[in-house]
């Protein structure tokens, strides 16, 4: 409660993107977050309740604890994370969604690979609010404020440089040549001027940061024709919902006044499921989206993919090229791994400003920072380890390292906490927090906590990820030696009831199933399991000998 005795709730950086959208008018005609009414139609039909078409839930997610205080009808104060009021919100539904049914109408899945399902499990709150909206202040931004337009900025702006037709590009990557032809053919064939719209909110993690993103579009847009070609930025928090997102973002587009929108191939897909089979097939979006391309009042334009015909030094669609004609390629995994390794990096894919822009965002591996992530069972040797890779890395110099153990973080950073799963997750949030900051500043960290569940170990991967390497080392030391070796006695006092919540005993220990390295010290000496991980940061070109 805050001095006005209103509830108060600070906005996670998703409901941030989500109400600044719907406060500037980018997600109309939604009013506020989508009451449960709206909620079960939307899931269920991809209209809100009065018939408008509206693929995505937005909905304002709080914990239940939270949700216990909270009255139908009263209004709650919606704050930044530094305190300051952004809107308040009418309270009309507080409800408990089914989320296994959210996921599999909006994304068509309940696999935890998929980014949007894994959010929705394990990082989005248990009780949802709806109601209406009152806006107090826009989020601030202070970067590229330049480049940063309302739906009613962008409409004035059309109007007044005589732009009748506008058509929109959505990328969430760093554009190449490839793009830049493919959004020239757009606007060729419709005689129509550019919209390059890029998402600057949440993307898919592991994405490239959009700092070192719009830099490469302002390289990237000096290559367009003058007075036919505008950047804006998007502040939206993408879901990766394939073919629903794909209606979504047309009908944002066209509330930014753009008259057509270009959807591509495999349009806002996540990748692989656990089958390694795609989520959404290659051309479902562009289907869906044509749908109900005359009620949305935009137009869509479809593309297949674009290629690069050697013999003829140009750009063509796949369906242009002769079968006789070769064509050069480089999937995204290539051109990381050119980028990562330093690589030369052809100027018919990319424009070497643009390419500069990303070296100087993400230079080589062995020139990056990176966290050596160690889990495993109490008493398993992680520590040890870890001390001995430690010395070894020390002794290569380069890179300041920094060893974040368990029993030395719990005493200095996390003294307070308990040991419930809660806790446990808060101290697991801490390490990452840390080790991002290291990660991010070229450093080297070394965290040897317990860490047993794998949410957690998820979200402070993607945390690091987007400064630099995240190595997990499974330490896989069966559980009956490390009661054997049970140093302080901890085992004992669990198998006799004194110690309750233990891991491995009445509290479950879950292993990563894709640990970058696995190690049972009970076969190894920690010299050799040290050598091993040595031997995996350089194949993994972390390091150089």
């Amino acid at each position: 409660m805050n001095k006005n005795n209103k509830p108060s709730w600070d906005l996670s950086p998703r409901q941030l993107c989500d109400i600044e959208m719907l406060l500037s008018g980018a997600f109309a005609p939604l009013k506020g977050f989508l009451n449960q009414a709206d909620y079960d139609s939307v899931l269920a039909t991809m209209r809100l309740a009065d018939g408008n078409l509206w693929p995505m839930p937005i909905t304002l997610d709080v914990s239940a604890r939270f949700a216990e205080s909270l009255q139908l009808g009263e209004t709650l104060e919606l704050r930044d994370p530094e305190g300051v009021l952004i809107a308040t919100l009418q309270l009309e539904s507080i409800w408990a969604p089914n989320k296994d049914l959210e996921a599999l109408k909006v994304f068509g899945s309940n696999d935890p690979l998929h980014p949007g399902v894994y959010y929705l499990h394990h990082q989005a709150g248990a009780i949802y609010l709806g109601g209406t909206l009152t806006a107090v202040e826009l989020p601030e931004h202070y970067d590229y404020r330049q480049h940063r337009h309302t739906p009613a900025e962008l409409k004035a702006l059309f109007k007044k440089l005589g732009w009748h037709k506008v058509v929109a590009f959505q990328t969430r990557n760093p554009m190449h040549r490839a793009h830049q032809e493919l959004t020239f053919r757009a606007a060729r064939e419709l005689e129509a001027n550019l919209l390059i719209h890029p998402v600057v909110g949440m993307t898919k993690p592991g994405d490239i940061d959009h700092f070192t993103r719009v830099r490469c579009y302002e390289q990237l847009i000096k290559h367009y024709p003058e007075q036919t070609t505008f950047l804006s930025l998007l502040h939206l928090a993408m879901r990766m919902a394939g073919p629903r997102e794909a209606v979504w973002h047309a009908l944002i587009r066209k509330n930014y006044g753009c008259t057509h929108f270009i959807i591509g191939r495999d349009h806002a897909g996540p990748g692989k499921n656990s089958q390694g089979q795609d989520f959404y097939e290659p051309y479902a979006a562009q289907a869906l989206a044509k749908e109900f391309e005359a009620e949305m009042g935009i137009k869509i334009v479809s593309f297949e993919n674009v290629v690069y015909v050697q013999d003829r030094a140009e750009y063509l669609l796949e369906s242009e090229v002769a079968p006789n004609e070769a064509v050069l390629t480089i999937s995204g995994t290539e051109f990381r791994r050119r980028l990562r390794e330093g690589l030369e990096i052809p100027t018919w894919f990319s424009y070497p400003e643009v390419i500069t822009e990303l070296r100087r965002s993400y230079p080589p591996r062995h020139q990056q920072g990176f966290t050596v992530f160690f889990t495993g069972l109490s008493g398993s040797g992680k520590s040890t380890v870890a001390n001995a890779l430690m010395v070894k890395l020390m002794e290569m110099g380069g890179r300041p390292v920094t060893l974040l153990d368990g029993d030395v973080v719990r005493k200095n950073l996390s003294s307070e906490l308990s040991f419930s799963k809660e806790h446990r997750d808060l101290n697991i949030r801490r390490i990452g927090y840390v080790a991002s900051e290291i990660t991010k500043n070229g450093g080297i960290a070394i965290c040897a906590p317990i860490a047993p569940y794998s949410a957690v170990r998820r979200e402070v991967r993607e945390l690091v990820e987007n400064y630099g390497g995240f190595i997990e080392i499974h330490v896989a030391t069966p559980l009956a030696e490390c009661e054997r070796r049970d140093r302080k006695g901890l085992y004992a006092k669990a198998r006799s009831g004194l110690l309750k919540g233990f891991t491995g005993i009445d509290d479950p220990y879950e292993a990563p199933e894709r640990p970058e390295l696995k190690l049972d010290t009970s076969e190894v000496t920690p010299d050799e399991c040290a050598h091993k991980i040595l031997l995996t940061l350089e194949r993994l070109g972390f390091i150089k000998y």
